[in-house]
């Protein structure tokens, strides 16, 4: 099945492209999904009228995440935690706690964004990446302190 991409779809192609795909794979997740649309000659005429207008909107998306991305760099994140022996906290720091934090802070950030590669059960401070857009991740500091008793 022959579709036309409304949105970049990694390992696929970039928005506007038509791209050829199994049925299945169209059907159940890229049309549903409003990642693409069937390419007939309607949907082609009335998306080529569109693609000027999605290409601009993918343009201002990557150039507000990319602003986004060089403000939350400059971001230092302080959570304090219960302290049990040899400086490890009781639980872990999650992802729900980076966003609780940044709200605070007054950035939006959906939890599912951040990506952080081991878990934070000590103190320190840790490098925490956010995927804010294709190709674009912003790295925070999370600086980890022992909560006084």
């Amino acid at each position: 099945m022959k579709v036309i991409l409304k949105q970049n779809v990694p390992s696929l192609g970039k928005a506007g492209d038509l791209v050829k795909v199994n049925d299945g794979y169209a059907r159940n997740l890229l049309i549903p999904k409003g990642l693409a649309v069937e390419a007939d000659d309607s949907n082609i005429k009335v998306f080529e009228l569109e693609k000027k207008n999605v290409l601009q909107k993918a343009q201002k998306e990557k150039a507000v995440a990319q602003d986004l991305a060089a403000r939350l760099s400059q971001v230092t994140l302080t959570l304090s935690r219960k302290v049990g022996d040899q400086h490890k906290i009781f639980g872990s720091v999650t992802s729900k706690d980076i966003e609780t934090a940044l709200k605070e802070k007054g950035f939006a950030i959906d939890r599912k964004m951040i990506v952080h590669d081991e878990q934070i059960k000590h103190l320190g401070e840790f490098k925490v990446k956010i995927k804010l857009h294709s190709g674009i991740e912003a790295e925070l500091k999370v600086n980890v302190v022992g909560e006084e008793s």
